[in-house]
């Protein structure tokens, strides 16, 4: 495992703002992982998502707050497929201040977000929660690189 230099930051940061989904997997209490879609925005490398206030993925994260994410870029050609994995740990945004940052931020990258919600501009939205994801690793998929091409990074050492 490397240290996540400053090109690697980039290359992981250009993935996440181009990509629109990821796949979150979550830990089910009988210990089998769970993986759903969700549409999510990033801070740094941080990452948010709103999630179901009764999901089984919230309550998989009050159980088990370890989770790991894929984010994949579209591509026509297969020799220009990118794409992270991580593993980090969830937590679920609590304040008032931060939640309506967070809520803003998701309604701006995705508008049609607001006709599922009675008042956006007031959060908490009802019925959902903010997630809060802190990766701790990053593996970088890049096929421009060759065929299954991978780089796996501690944030930890980031530079």
């Amino acid at each position: 495992m490397q240290q996540l230099t400053t090109a690697a930051r980039d290359d992981v940061l250009d993935i996440m703002q181009h990509g629109r989904d990821m796949t979150l997997a979550t830990i089910r209490p009988d210990g089998y992982p769970q993986a759903t879609t969700v549409s999510y925005i990033h801070d740094g490398l941080t990452l948010y998502a709103a999630i179901g206030l009764g999901s089984q993925k919230a309550a998989n994260i009050q159980h088990n707050n370890k989770v790991s994410a894929t984010i994949n870029l579209d591509y026509v050609d297969w020799r220009q497929i990118r794409g992270i994995s991580l593993g980090g740990s969830a937590e679920f945004v609590q304040g008032a201040a931060e939640m309506a940052r967070i809520g803003q931020a998701l309604l701006h990258k995705f508008p049609e977000l607001a006709q599922f919600i009675e008042d956006p501009a007031t959060a908490p939205w009802p019925g959902m929660l903010f997630l809060r994801i802190h990766p701790v690793i990053f593996s970088v998929l890049d096929y421009r690189a060759g065929f299954g091409h991978t780089e796996l990074y501690d944030v930890a050492l980031a530079t």
